[in-house]
């Protein structure tokens, strides 16, 4: 069972939640995998979310790719849920740490899942650590940034989506996104 240990309501009406537990139980409109530009989903979040969704995820992925090209980090792809509680799944492109533009590539990443979300239409959506695990980027430093894009998108723009989660699924991960969280707030 996913647990919510902090949130944070924003001034533009959303709820930003810091989750531990696995984002594949989400109940959510979309959850965002971590996902490489060619939508291989072998491993980390990626081979998690394919495994619980089942085959349709990996073959909507394989099409996106054969019709749309590979997917930047600024622009991710969608497909549907497959078997996962949530509906929709947005793979977004995080960056391999050491490749350059890290910071960069990571805020493009959150901001644009929180754009196709809103052109989705949809009003929960829940991210992973992009990025901390099998690419190797620094957690702490990935926890400033992801919720620091999470609150600059919803300042610039109106949105339809009004609940945010980080779902976290070790402690290692989960207290830099918590101390983040409270360093924002205080």
């Amino acid at each position: 069972m996913n647990t919510v240990l902090n949130e944070r309501h924003l001034p533009t009406g959303q709820t930003v939640q810091i989750v531990q537990g696995d984002i594949t139980t989400e109940e959510v409109d979309a959850i965002v995998n971590a996902a490489n530009a060619h939508l291989q989903h072998g491993g980390g979040v990626a081979w998690a979310i394919s495994k619980r969704g089942g085959p349709a995820i990996q073959k909507e992925s394989d099409e996106w790719v054969r019709t749309k090209g590979t997917v930047s980090h600024a622009h991710p792809a969608w497909t549907s849920g497959g078997l996962l509680p949530a509906k929709t799944v947005i793979h977004a492109v995080g960056p391999v740490w050491g490749e350059g533009d890290e910071d960069a590539k990571l805020a493009a990443a959150v901001s644009g899942s929180l754009s196709v979300a809103d052109e989705l239409d949809l009003q929960s959506i829940a991210f992973p650590a992009i990025s901390t695990g099998i690419f190797g980027f620094p957690k702490e430093r990935a926890a400033k940034i992801i919720l620091d894009s999470i609150y600059e998108y919803f300042s610039k723009d109106s949105s339809t989506i009004k609940t945010v989660r980080l779902v976290l699924f070790d402690n290692e991960t989960v207290e830099p996104f918590l101390k983040a969280l409270k360093m924002e707030s205080s």
